[in-house]
């Protein structure tokens, strides 16, 4: 048999393969993230004329001082929290299904993986024609049931539109890790559960879903981080943080801070402190979660 591995000679012969990421990690991540941290010390006027002006920790305590800005933290963890529930939920119900139909399912495949390449302001988009109080079709079955829907003036229902526009964004990402997990699960142990007389449904709870721990724990971390980050675009189509503030996020409230109202030294420290509470999150996931995982 012929080895068509790659060896390498020496201990540098490697190396320059990573060049290509390390340059994108530096020029895209570290360094704006560098530019953002100094720039959170500073304040500078909208249109740059003057010199930036060192201002210290006095964007920091603002930040403390507003109760503002806990209320957009307190609806930003739930709303991460509520995006990673329903598309976690819906993207294991889907995988069972998947694997159970794998033979008949392709077509199956297909309309769960198709979510993933819309992009969030299109899939944004999507949906808020779908909940049109005017012309949508789902708001218009709502309304006959006698349902006061209308998204641009009642919050809560704002916060439902992106909350389901985001899940369903993020599902066929979810689904393809869980469907590629039970596809690696030996179906000797599930035959050996149905020989036991253990049902469907005691064998996904006691046989199945234990075994998908690792990757449920993966999908937590990734969805909270991605209902973050990169759920501003989607936001930004579909309320542009309205009505009032119901929908406004922290990473939303950056944007605002900063492309809107020019108020670069704010936003750069509030970019700062969004980075430190989502790496304390995934902290604590890994470090009290993760216990409850098992790879077994």
């Amino acid at each position: 048999m012929i080895d068509k591995r790659a060896h390498f000679q020496g201990g540098v012969g490697g190396y320059p393969l990573l060049l290509p990421q390390v340059a994108v990690t530096l020029n895209f991540f570290i360094y704006p993230a560098g530019m953002a941290v100094r720039q959170a010390f500073y304040t500078q006027d909208a249109w740059g004329v003057n010199a930036p002006t060192f201002v210290g920790l006095t964007h920091y305590a603002a930040l403390l001082n507003d109760p503002g800005y806990l209320y957009r933290f307190l609806r930003t963890l739930s709303f991460s929290a509520s995006v990673a529930l329903v598309s976690i939920s819906l993207a294991l119900l889907s995988s069972a299904v998947a694997d159970y139909l794998f033979k008949q399912s392709r077509a199956y495949h297909t309309f769960l993986i198709v979510p993933y390449a819309v992009a969030p302001a299109l899939a944004g988009v999507l949906w808020l024609f779908l909940f049109n109080p005017t012309l949508g079709i789902v708001a218009g079955r709502l309304q006959a049931f006698g349902i006061d829907w209308n998204p641009k003036v009642h919050g809560g229902q704002a916060m439902t539109l992106i909350i389901i526009a985001a899940a369903w964004n993020y599902l066929s990402y979810n689904f393809l890790f869980f469907f590629a997990a039970m596809q690696s699960i030996p179906h000797s142990l599930i035959e050996a559960a149905a020989i036991d007389g253990a049902g469907p449904v005691r064998r996904f709870r006691d046989l199945i879903l234990p075994l998908l721990s690792p990757t449920t724990f993966f999908l937590v971390v990734t969805n909270v981080i991605y209902a973050f980050f990169e759920t501003f675009s989607l936001i930004d189509a579909v309320t542009q943080g309205g009505p009032g503030e119901s929908t406004t996020t922290l990473v939303y409230k950056v944007f605002q801070d900063s492309y809107v109202g020019h108020r670069y030294g704010a936003s750069a420290a509030q970019s700062v402190v969004l980075i430190v509470i989502v790496s304390l999150l995934t902290f604590a996931q890994f470090r009290f979660v993760e216990r409850k995982v098992s790879y077994a």
